[in-house]
Parts: structure tokens; C-alpha cells; sequence
């Protein structure tokens, strides 16, 4: 399976550094989430990891190729990406948006019987299978999210990246979301990234913790290592208490610093 690398990224909005020469290398097998308050640059990290925003300075690399150079199909078929708002604005049955996921692999002669297998898996491993045959227009927010991740899955990717992946699901969907993702990342060596707000959720099913904060990583590395309070207090402002239960990190907000 691939790595995936980020040397010296820099990326500015105007006057204002979002990132500032940050790296790291992404293993696949292991669900990478990245934390950090809002303006952090976590989604602005996340879209040049996929090839879809070229950064000011510094390059991301899959294997040892510069991702840039890859062809879009080809980038395509091995990474997905998951956006935060994802705008659907045509009537379109579930089933055969979620299809969308296989575009890079379609020939001439349009879906095969294999890629309707791999349709039908992706609808079942995101649980909506129940989705497939209404209009995506008509589904709640959670109910799109879920088929936004199946399209996701139809791919097969080497790599999924994922923006919010949970925004609109309720307690039970996000930890079905998570639980499947971590899967992906046991079973298949998928290399997983997401982005996300809920530090309890990330130190629970994290295998890595990357939290940006003022354009710079303040921290890298497994839960227990990345989720300190101090690490909690600089990125946030807050204070915290980190402890340890059955399932992971137990982390409980106190209050403001100072």
C-alpha cells in the first residue's frame, strides 16, 4: 500500500499563513484524524493531500510521486474524497449517485456487473441499502451523509479522506461511521484521513492525532500522546482533564484557560 507524504506545505489566504511549512508522512492501515480549532487549515491541508488545491509552497507526495503529476483518473481511482458540504443540485436516485464513485473505472461500455457489485457492498457497508432506490433530494442530512460515504467506498480507494464525515449523522451513525472506517483501515490497508471536532470521538478511534493550530502541527501522534492538556489548552483555549475508560480517552472540557 501507498504513503502518503506532505513536505513543507504552505498555503496563505491573503496576508494570513493557514499553514506554514508543515510535513509529515500518512501510513496506510490507520485512521489519521486531524484536530484543531476553526481557521486551523484543517480542510485546506486535507484538499491538498487529495490533489485539489495546489499549495503556495511545498508538495504532497503518494508513494514518491508528486501528486500533481499524477493523471486526475488515475489520482481518482486511488483516493477518494469526501467533502464538507457536498452539493447535490439534480434529481438523482441514491443508487446511482453513489455509482459516481466508480467514474474512474468506467469504460466505453458504461457500468460492468462487477461494478454494480462494488455499488451494492458500498450501499451495505454504509448502511443504505434502504437509500438506494429514493431521491437523494428527499433524505435527511444524515441520510445523505451515509450515501455520500457509500459513493466514497464504491471505489475501493487505497485512500479515503474525509471532510466532517459526521456532520448531520446522529450518536448511533457516527460511531457506525467511524467503526466502519477503522475497519477499512484493519481489513483493507486503506489509508484513512478525516477531519473532525469531536476530540472524545478522535482519541477513541484514532490510530494517529494531527492538531494544527496557528498554521503549525502542534501535535503528532497517538492519542494519548497527542490529546494532552496542555496540547488541548494551546490549540483551544480550554481546559481539560484526560483520563482513561474502557473504550479510549475520556476527555471533559472544564472551562476556559486563564
Amino acid at each position: 500500500m501507498s504513503r502518503l507524504a506532505f513536505e513543507a506545505i504552505a498555503v496563505a489566504f491573503g496576508k494570513r499563513k493557514v499553514l506554514d511549512g508543515i510535513s509529515g508522512v500518512l501510513a496506510p492501515g490507520q485512521v489519521t484524524v486531524i484536530l484543531g480549532p476553526n481557521g486551523a487549515g484543517k480542510s485546506t491541508l486535507l484538499a491538498a493531500l487529495a490533489g485539489l488545491r495546489r499549495p503556495d509552497g511545498g508538495r504532497v507526495r503518494l508513494d514518491d510521486r508528486d501528486i500533481f503529476d499524477l493523471r486526475p483518473r488515475l489520482r481518482a481511482q486511488r483516493m477518494a474524497f469526501l467533502p464538507q458540504t457536498p452539493e447535490i443540485t439534480w434529481a438523482v436516485e441514491a443508487r446511482i449517485l453513489v455509482g459516481l464513485g466508480r467514474t474512474p473505472f468506467i469504460g466505453a461500455r458504461g457500468l460492468s456487473a462487477d461494478d454494480a457489485v462494488y455499488i451494492e457492498a458500498a450501499l451495505k457497508a454504509a448502511d443504505a441499502l434502504d437509500l438506494a432506490d429514493r431521491d437523494v433530494a428527499s433524505l435527511s442530512g444524515g441520510e445523505r451523509a451515509r450515501v455520500l460515504i457509500a459513493r466514497a467506498l464504491a471505489g475501493q480507494p487505497e485512500w479515503l479522506l474525509a471532510d466532517e464525515p459526521l456532520t448531520g449523522l446522529d450518536l448511533g451513525h457516527q460511531l457506525d461511521a467511524l467503526t466502519l472506517f477503522r475497519a477499512l483501515a484493519r481489513t483493507n490497508g486503506c489509508g484513512i484521513v478525516l477531519t473532525l471536532h469531536d476530540l472524545a470521538l478522535a482519541g477513541r478511534f484514532a490510530d494517529r492525532v494531527i492538531v494544527l493550530a496557528d498554521g503549525q502541527i502542534l501535535a503528532d501522534g497517538v492519542p494519548d500522546q497527542a490529546l494532552t492538556p496542555p496540547v488541548i489548552a494551546a490549540a483551544y483555549g480550554v481546559r481539560a482533564d484526560v483520563g482513561h475508560g474502557p473504550s479510549g480517552l475520556n476527555i471533559d472540557i472544564l472551562g476556559r484557560v486563564g
